[in-house]
């Protein structure tokens, strides 16, 4: 794995050199975009508005309009902005893990120590585990600042990515209805459903199915052979009454 950015993470007065690597990869297939006439490939070009042509990648800097002029920003300002939070991931306090609403999650980089045999980040990793705590810090990266939890997973620190609370929208524009009453015959039922369900979590066993029936149908029309389109059929509920409903589905998975 090739490293994206190269700092420290701060703990009290502890700093501990740290590279950071992409933890996670797509799954997704490389689609190409094409003209449907002749299933020539489309480009996209950077063009100057005012000349209509293209301009090279190293002749490109970024702009913020002010005042219906463009102020240049170069790599120094965004460095210059806040200097030791584009070196160091700075712990500024410790929370529970679950306390982390899922919403928040965005995404994860694993780190590993710029010198071996480190012990403070073997200790960091040590007791983050032993406590069930993660790290709640801040960092810029690709000049964007980034609210962070530092947590263990397995032999590694791993930086996660996690969404300001201003980037969640308020639930007021929904106009859920509070006023629906659930009976506690109904609820009993509905935790007993969970309960049946309810089994220890192996993401391994999920896998992206999309992306390989997809890749099947690609293969097959590459072969000249007409794809088979699954028929989808809805389960029908048995009645529309809500008890009636999870029983079934009670029996259902007791069957299975």
């Amino acid at each position: 794995m090739r490293s994206i950015w190269t700092g420290s993470i701060g703990f009290g007065l502890v700093s501990i050199p740290i590279k950071l690597y992409s933890a996670v990869q797509e799954t997704r297939l490389d689609l190409d975009m094409l003209d449907s006439r002749d299933h020539a490939h489309i480009k996209f070009q950077r063009v100057n508005e005012d000349t209509k042509k293209e301009v090279p990648y190293d002749k490109i800097v970024k702009g913020y309009k002010y005042d219906d002029e463009y102020v240049i920003i170069e790599d120094a300002d965004f460095e210059a902005a806040a200097p030791e939070k584009t070196k160091v991931i700075e712990i500024e306090n410790f929370v529970d893990v679950a306390a982390v609403n899922p919403m928040y999650y965005e995404t994860s980089y694993y780190t590993a120590p710029a010198t071996k045999k480190n012990k403070a980040y073997a200790l960091l990793l040590s007791a983050l585990k032993k406590s069930g705590k993660a790290g709640l810090a801040r960092f810029v990266l690709r000049s964007t600042e980034s609210l962070c939890v530092v947590h263990p997973v397995d032999n590694a620190l791993v930086v996660t990515r996690i969404r300001f609370a201003q980037q969640i929208r308020e639930q007021e524009d929904l106009e859920l209805d509070e006023k629906v009453e659930v009976s506690d015959k109904e609820l009993k039922m509905g935790l007993a459903l969970i309960d049946q369900y309810t089994e220890p979590m192996d993401l391994a066993k999920y896998k992206d199915e999309y992306h390989n029936e997809l890749l099947k149908i690609i293969e097959q029309k590459a072969k000249g052979k007409r794809p088979t389109i699954k028929k989808l059929k809805p389960a029908k509920a048995k009645g529309d009454d809500l008890y009636d409903q999870l029983m079934s589905s009670l029996t259902a998975k007791k069957g299975a």
